[in-house]
């Protein structure tokens, strides 16, 4: 059987809710308690995602002659403007004001954390509020 980038990403997708689960993110009340200084354990979470990530797009292209699934390596463009910063803060707000980012909505709905829909129904609304209405 020939593995297919979709399976790859599936495979990636199933580790990442694992490890959102392992570390209690998908429980909003301890990313709560995180953002108000009182249980610092999500930073350590914080930091090891941030080095594995930072590994990967530094080396990876040095070491690949192209991505395994892919053409190329490429730079993705971005641009810091009022509307990244404002994007940015809104969403910094809702985390804080709910405990709840998408990623460990999601895993949390797979550990059966069912109030987390409400949340993420929020999520959903907001993007397509945006992309209807502020998208380009």
């Amino acid at each position: 059987m020939k593995s297919t980038p979709l399976f790859w990403a599936l495979v990636a997708g199933v580790l990442f809710g694992f490890g959102l689960s392992l570390s209690a993110m998908v429980r909003p009340e301890v990313v709560l308690s995180f953002l108000r200084f009182k249980d610092l354990g999500l930073l350590l979470v914080l930091g090891g995602a941030v080095t594995v990530a930072l590994l990967a797009f530094q080396l990876a292209p040095r070491l690949l002659d192209k991505p395994w699934f892919g053409q190329a390596f490429a730079k993705h463009p971005s641009t810091l403007n009022t509307r990244t910063i404002g994007g940015a803060a809104i969403f910094g707000i809702g985390w804080g004001l709910c405990g709840v980012c998408p990623g460990p909505a999601i895993a949390g709905l797979g550990s059966g954390n069912w109030p987390l829909l409400a949340a993420l129904v929020a999520i959903f609304a907001g993007a397509w509020v945006q992309g209807r209405f502020f998208g380009r």
